[in-house]
């Protein structure tokens, strides 16, 4: 081998620096075995860490296989064979020309890199284009011959040092791209990036040196190899290295490709303006390697952003089916039966959308859970499913409310609904047991409809519809319910405003002693006459004030207009009660009570004379609260009146515990035509005697003849109420009639209702005793 051109004779080298390869590969053995107990530790993620332990190991070989063939030819003195030396930088240059590649594949491998073959691909490629860039600047900078910074003989050189000096700026490449390339954190993974690339470099610089006589390098070689392992094995914390998406962004890649192609353009300039603008044959190799490789990366990044477009696609169409369809049942939501209505039934073939509610789910999700409420709801939408024809579609619309856009004309679909219904109203098996439900349908034609929101509405109507007529049932839309629906929606807001035009009355009817038919007793109701709209029924804007809440103002101001002529009635000395209806929306609030003394207080009537009704169904399904506050009104002195008794919604059982004082027989009973004129009504005589027996008074309803007067009578009946002994008069009429009943006139004097109430009083002491 020729020396360099100006070096001195070949000189030997000394013991010492010899053995400066074998001492810094001993030196980082400690940090290989940690390495590797790193990699063993690192669990499924184990491939990358373990590689970079065998490439370490590999690249440690060199130095050590080189030491023991120097002590083989020691003796002989091989340090002044130019040829020894040549075979022992050999051996070294082979631990990096076999370890290089194991380490840069380690590297690729590592938890954090990338967990497909395309990431790693784009990565290999960035590192190669970078590496073969470093290769041609150093090629025509340092290594070539004719550099001017550091010339080298062309002859005579070290095949394995050449090869490992093409691999070594590769790793770097590789290094510097993963450095600066991986998703944060990167700190591990620039650690070990730059522990190989040092790796690589120190086996390189030893190899070049042993071979060429450098002392320097052999010395910087030997403080690069234990640095490069020791960052490697540094807090490999491998597991706490988050990994790429599987197919992240693509990236243009621009700057990894304007970087070395810059580079080379300036390498090769440098190179052309020494050599009379002629490149030699490595420049021109490695300048074609970095083209192919910055073609092979584009393709790459062609691939990516096609595969990136097609995930987009995917991602598009999978969130679009999402957003319309229900994630509990696998229906369409409402978003999703819209579409299909704009897109589809508008214009289209005949249809017609069937609005369905199961009936009584509420109490599913209050007394059994949520987790149960949905069992059911899965359930109704596999069973709608199951039992629709091709091409119909089914929809929850949210809560229990289901819809089924079904495409034939409304006779046809009532015969599916009224199936549907039977589907529907079977047992439900859930996971606390069965459950019973029944279901409401709304049915509406679509050509019926303008629009599609109009379509929605009119089922909607109909269901509700269905609601109020009893439920479990189906409606097929009319246009009266637009009628109904105009006419409610004008009474709720008119209602809003009708106490202060003085729009509302309160009348009295008459409650009478039986037989003598002397007036002792009256109940306030209440009567809107509108100026525009007429005479509005009570069972019409009752119901109406209930829904909207206006009920709460409307028995306040009952409550004080009967008050104040209960005030005026006693000041001029008749022996009357009145009794005024409550709703169970206002004894909800706690305060009513208190309301109720403070309307007493303000009028100055005993609350001995207020009898306050409270109809059989309210009390039946919200007993507690309502006992409580009824409870409390009797308590202050006033009297409880259960109204419309027998209608079949309260137990008998519950009746003994409810603080009651009269009973109020419903008219039902007292209709009964099914009874001999000579005998009392059965059902009217069985409620006498049990409310007597529970120490009650009790009130017959609705007599509107002689003949149902008398049959009250035969069943033990001391008082009545009903059109026989007056309508709702105002009060005027009701203080001529009180006037008019002296107790001179009657035939005999009954018990006043306030004595009966005092008796009533002393056998509920003694029931509760």
């Amino acid at each position: 081998m020729l020396l360099p051109p100006g070096l001195p004779a070949a000189a030997p080298l000394e013991r010492p620096l010899a053995l400066a390869a074998t001492v810094s590969a001993i030196v980082a053995l400690p940090g290989a075995w940690s390495l590797w107990r790193a990699a063993r530790a690192s669990g499924r993620s184990s491939r990358g860490p373990r590689l970079l332990a065998v490439g370490v190991v590999v690249v440690l070989a060199g130095p050590l296989l080189a030491t023991v063939a120097a002590l083989a030819f020691l003796a002989d003195g091989w340090q002044d064979d130019r040829h020894g030396r040549m075979m022992l930088g050999g051996l070294i240059a082979l631990g990096a020309i076999l370890g290089a590649p194991i380490l840069g594949w380690g590297l690729l491998r590592l938890p954090g890199i990338g967990d497909t073959p395309g990431v790693r691909t784009r990565h290999l490629l960035d590192g190669l284009t970078i590496g073969a860039a470093l290769f041609i600047c150093g090629w025509v900078l340092v290594v070539n011959p004719n550099s001017a910074l550091f010339p080298l003989p062309s002859r005579g050189g070290c095949v394995p040092i050449a090869v490992a000096a093409v691999l070594t700026p590769l790793t770097a490449g590789l290094a510097l791209t993963l450095s600066t390339r991986v998703q944060p954190p990167r700190r591990p993974i620039a650690r070990a990036a730059l522990g190989a690339a040092l790796a690589v470099i120190a086996e390189t610089a030893l190899g070049t040196g042993i071979c060429y006589g450098l002392s320097w390098m052999i010395l910087v070689g030997g403080g690069l190899l234990p640095l490069g392992v020791g960052l490697m094995a540094y807090r490999p914390r491998w597991r706490d290295v988050r990994a790429e998406l599987e197919l992240p962004a693509p990236t243009s890649g621009l700057l990894t490709a304007l970087t070395p192609v810059f580079a080379i353009l300036v390498a090769t300039t440098y190179q052309a303006s020494r050599n009379e603008g002629t490149l030699d044959l490595p420049t021109i190799i490695a300048g074609m390697v970095v083209g192919l490789l910055l073609v092979a990366r584009q393709q790459l990044g062609y691939l990516d952003v096609k595969r990136y477009a097609t995930r987009l696609a995917d991602s598009e169409r999978h969130f679009r089916e999402l957003a319309h369809t229900d994630p509990l049942t696998g229906l369409s939501n409402r978003r999703g039966l819209l579409r299909t209505l704009f897109e589809d039934a508008v214009g289209g073939p005949p249809c017609t959308l069937l609005a369905i509610d199961l009936d009584g789910f509420k109490n599913v999700n209050d007394m059994r859970g949520h987790d149960v409420g949905d069992d059911v709801l899965v359930e109704v939408g596999q069973r709608l499913r199951l039992n629709l024809r091709p091409g119909d579609v089914a929809a929850r619309l949210g809560g229990d409310e289901f819809a089924v856009l079904m495409w034939a004309r409304p006779a046809e679909a009532m015969l599916v609904a009224e199936r549907l219904l039977g589907v529907l109203c079977r047992p439900y098996q859930a996971r606390q047991g069965m459950v019973y439900l029944s279901a409401s349908i709304g049915l509406a034609g679509c050509k019926e409809a303008d629009s599609v929101p109009m379509l929605m509405r009119n089922a909607d109507l109909a269901l509700r519809f269905a609601k109020q007529r009893g439920k479990n049932r189906v409606e097929e839309y009319s246009q009266e319910y637009d009628e109904w629906l105009r006419r409610h929606t004008t009474l709720e807001h008119e209602l809003r405003g009708a106490i202060e035009r003085d729009e509302l009355r309160v009348v009295f009817q008459p409650v009478v002693a039986l037989p003598s038919m002397r007036p002792i007793g009256a109940e306030a109701l209440m009567r809107w006459h509108h100026p525009e709209l007429g005479a509005i029924r009570p069972d019409e804007f009752i119901p109406i004030a209930e829904e909207s809440g206006q009920i709460v103002q409307l028995g306040t101001w009952v409550l004080n207009e009967a008050c104040r002529q209960l005030s005026r009635w006693l000041a001029d000395g008749h022996d009357v009660w009145v009794s005024v209806n409550v709703s169970p929306r206002e004894l909800h609030p706690a305060e009513y009570v208190t309301r109720v003394a403070e309307v007493l207080r303000a009028h100055r009537v005993p609350a001995s004379r207020l009898v306050f009704e409270v109809t059989e169904q309210a009390v039946a399904t919200d007993l507690d609260e309502l006992k409580a506050r009824l409870a409390a009104l009797r308590d202050m002195g006033a009297r409880i009146a259960l109204d419309d008794f027998g209608s079949g919604y309260s137990s008998l059982g519950q009746l003994r515990h409810l603080p009651v004082d009269i009973l109020k027989i419903d008219h039902s009973l007292v209709w009964d035509t099914g009874v001999r004129e000579s005998q009392p009504a059965p059902m009217v005589d069985v409620v006498v005697r049990m409310g007597h027996r529970l120490g009650l008074e009790v009130i017959a309803e609705g007599i509107t003849d002689k003949g149902q007067r008398a049959t009250v009578e035969r069943a033990g009946c001391r008082f009545g109420q009903g059109s026989l002994f007056g309508w709702g008069v105002p009060a005027e009429h009701m203080e001529a009639l009180l006037a008019s009943a002296q107790p001179s006139m009657l035939p005999a004097q009954p018990t006043p209702l306030s004595q009966k109430l005092g008796e009533v009083d002393s056998a509920a002491e003694m029931r509760k005793s």
